[in-house]
């Protein structure tokens, strides 16, 4: 019996790593393939025999795309739109999270159902009533505009996360601590949002990987190069009749940089705060 269990568990074991190491290559390929193409000669990427390894290794389309394509602008646009757009979300969404997770009034459940009705709705159909009023008020066109537009769809998932990281924080502290003489507010910045500090990181994260990525509202509200970001530029290089793979792909690495970064300096804390975040009480 003894035997047979510890086979049946080997056996288990030996398909979990399989299954784990399917996922990673499945996940790490097209990284690794876009690193390659990125390292090759033009001539070498469009070939009638495949080329899996570069046979000769060149940096010419990273000098290419960094000072011939305006690439460090629509670096530096992204930067900033997406640093503006987890502001906006950390000064709105932590209050109204708060609010969600500690005041019950009427009208509460409708508006948290709201927020989730917003992210049920695709993106697109967003596109031509936020036109309509980035342009009525000026800011179509500009950073702080396409900042305002994440915000509008981002929100909703900065709200629902950040409430349960508040709902797992214990009331009692709050209490305690407004007994002592503190304000809502002051419990809120003082108890509160340092014991959902790691969900705070998580959040943001999140936020921060999709502003980062997204094209589609970029794309539609933004038309010159003061304020397009990275992955409106890399689809404007696709010409009609040319499609530079190997600066295209130098672009896509450039642009992965910036996130693991950010990942390597927040991954612990934010594995904590997505794993608080996952039990309650």
């Amino acid at each position: 019996m003894i035997t047979t269990s510890r086979r049946a568990r080997l056996g288990w074991n030996i398909a979990t790593y399989a299954v784990l190491l399917i996922l990673t290559t499945f996940c790490i390929f097209p990284l690794l393939w876009t690193l390659l193409t990125s390292l090759k000669y033009e001539a070498d990427i469009v070939t009638q025999t495949m080329q899996y390894i570069p046979r000769r290794i060149t940096f010419e389309n990273y000098v290419t795309i960094w000072t011939q394509s305006g690439f460090p602008t629509l670096v530096f646009n992204s930067f900033v739109v997406t640093a503006t757009t987890v502001v906006l979300c950390l000064i709105t969404g932590t209050l109204a999270a708060y609010s969600f997770s500690r005041f019950h009034y009427p009208g509460r459940g409708a508006l948290m159902l709201g927020y989730l009705v917003i992210r049920m709705f695709p993106a697109v159909l967003m596109i031509i009533p936020l036109f309509i009023l980035m342009r009525g008020v000026g800011l179509l066109d500009s950073r702080f505009g396409l900042a305002l537009a994440y915000t509008s769809f981002l929100l909703p998932l900065f709200v629902w996360m950040l409430k349960g990281f508040f709902d797992a924080a214990p009331k009692e502290l709050e209490s305690a601590a407004r007994i002592d003489g503190c304000t809502r507010l002051g419990a809120m910045i003082r108890i509160v949002l340092p014991l959902a500090r790691n969900g705070l990181v998580a959040t943001s994260v999140f936020v921060a990987i999709a502003a980062w990525n997204e094209f589609l509202f970029a794309l539609m509200l933004t038309t010159s190069q003061g304020s397009r970001t990275w992955p409106v530029g890399l689809q404007l290089m696709v010409g009609e009749f040319q499609l530079p793979w190997g600066v295209l792909a130098a672009g896509g690495i450039i642009s992965i940089i910036p996130v693991m970064i950010l990942f390597a300096i927040v991954q612990r804390t934010m594995v904590h705060g997505i794993t608080a975040g996952a039990v309650k009480g």
